[in-house]
């Protein structure tokens, strides 16, 4: 017997984008132009099907086809006009994403709100300010230049450009669903790429809205495409699939294996913008004020759902008790709510599995001898929703659960610590490497601590800040390659060099190399 329990795998190209969840009854509906759409079901004990329409077949031979559609859809598209037009004309279409960004920022922060339960106030000024991103990359699309080389050969001129990579897979988790599209499909299209975004099962609206205002901005058809899907079947198809020459990830680490295995089968390039456990260190010369307000914004920013949350609270002897009673007051202060409420400064976490992740590290971590401060148990909103309030656990290390592992919602371990040697050990002494803050108002130790703390960012006697200039991603297990900013824009492309003999007489011995 079928059941349907699995959910939906949605397949829609930028030009199909109607009645993403519809039930299989309705997948033969005729409309304007023809739809892809998969309802995974499950027969007991054999392998899935797929319902497309009123027929049902092989799962494995349905994303055969269909995978072979979108992919060849994407290198036609890369192989035709759009990577022929002028830099400039490139850059016009991401001016005009950008101006669609702004015109609907208050529509995409609501669907973005109501698919993740992120604060309004929040996900509408987020998509307003990536129109940024869009208008930086823009500019970029006709700065990026070739170089003359100066060759040790007579009558040689070699030369090299820059030239787009192909067809790019870009997969997006659900926490920032816009600005972490952003990162990935301005510069790939600034270069003349073409590119497949995978949006996260668990919040697919929002992308599903973009990708029907970019189609309005009138770029060619197949160069950027919108699918959602489980990791397997989708995120395998996307991330093996022979016509994708780069991947570019952002989610977790575990995730990223699986991927990094899958690139074996296509043998496409990988950037991976992974997690975080971020730390973040108090001297006791910081501006306390300063200090606590941005240590708010780091982990209790959007609930904590941030890969750069400032999650593990390191605070130097002297003002630790001080401190930390300080910074407990303002926690207890914020205030929870519904998300489209203006008023709300936290909205609930996401989804469940993460409420259950962060209820048994809180656990563990007091089990172990872990104090909590403040919260600790779902906030009274729970009966309608998966709201968990603001919480500070006073650890004796850091490698307690709640320390150690990221949880992905609001919660703060904090550990005190002597002097400045012993807080860059405890700070590096965890396996990722993503972001990072230092507060002291003493600007040479401010430039010791941050250059000496493993992590692609750190922000000092501030946090949480973003900008299309600044490059953002990760060292050891928070991945490499780098998002935003001029570096990003040449992970999106390929060197090419080309040699140019420039004599008029025959060369020379043609079985020598030269």
């Amino acid at each position: 017997m079928i059941d349907i329990r699995f959910g939906f795998f949605v397949l829609l190209t930028l030009f199909n984008t109607t009645h993403a969840f519809a039930e299989p009854e309705q997948l033969d509906v005729v409309c304007d132009k023809p739809v892809i759409m998969l309802v995974i079901v499950q027969v007991e004990n054999e392998e899935p099907l797929a319902a497309y329409g009123k027929e049902l077949r092989k799962l494995s031979t349905y994303l055969d086809q269909q995978g072979y559609y979108l992919f060849h859809v994407q290198t036609e598209a890369f192989e035709g006009e759009w990577p022929k037009l002028l830099p400039r004309e490139r850059g016009k279409f991401l001016r005009a994403i950008a101006n669609k960004l702004r015109e609907n920022a208050e529509l995409l922060g609501e669907i973005e709100t109501i698919d993740t339960g992120k604060l309004f106030r929040e996900t509408k000024k987020q998509a307003n300010y990536i129109a940024e991103y869009y208008d930086y990359y823009a500019g970029m699309t006709d700065k990026v230049e070739g170089t003359v080389l100066p060759i040790d050969k007579p009558n040689i001129q070699a030369i090299t450009t820059r030239v787009p990579i192909g067809v790019i897979a870009a997969i997006i988790p659900w926490n920032s669903q816009m600005l972490l599209t952003v990162t990935k499909l301005a510069p790939a299209l600034a270069m003349g790429n073409t590119v497949v975004i995978k949006s996260s099962e668990l919040a697919p609206a929002v992308l599903f809205e973009f990708a029907k205002l970019i189609e309005e901005t009138g770029i060619p058809k197949g160069v950027v495409n919108v699918v959602t899907g489980f990791g397997d079947p989708c995120g395998k198809a996307l991330t093996t699939h022979n016509l994708v020459e780069k991947i570019a990830f952002t989610g977790g680490p575990e995730t990223a294996r699986h991927i990094i295995r899958n690139s074996a089968e296509n043998l496409s390039e990988v950037s991976l913008e992974l997690g975080g456990k971020s730390p973040v260190a108090v001297f006791d010369d910081a501006n306390q004020e300063n200090a606590i307000n941005g240590i708010t914004a780091g982990i209790f920013g959007a609930s904590g759902q941030s890969c750069i949350a400032g999650s593990r609270l390191y605070l130097q002897k002297g003002i630790y008790n001080e401190f930390l009673d300080k910074l407990v007051k303002r926690a207890e202060k914020i205030k929870i709510g519904a998300p489209m409420d203006p008023e709300s400064e936290m909205g609930p976490i996401s989804n469940f599995k993460q409420l259950e992740i962060i209820e048994k590290n809180i656990k563990l971590t007091v089990e172990q001898g872990g104090k909590i401060k403040c919260g600790g148990k779902r906030h009274s909103f729970s009966n309608e929703g998966y709201y968990f309030p603001p919480t500070i656990i006073e650890c004796d290390n850091h490698n307690l659960p709640a320390a150690e592992n990221e949880l992905f919602g609001p919660i703060l371990s904090v550990m005190k610590f002597e002097n400045e040697e012993e807080v860059i050990n405890k700070m590096n002494d965890n396996q990722y490497g993503l972001s990072s803050g230092v507060y002291t108002s003493d600007f040479s130790r401010g430039m010791r601590v941050s250059k000496a703390i493993r992590a692609g960012i750190t922000f000092v006697n501030t946090y949480r800040l973003i900008s299309p200039s600044a490059p953002f991603g990760g060292m050891k297990d928070s991945g490499y390659g780098k998002e935003a900013g001029i570096e990003s824009i040449k992970d999106y492309t390929r060197v090419k060099t080309t040699w140019y003999y420039t004599s008029d007489k025959p060369t020379l011995d043609p079985f020598s190399m030269r």
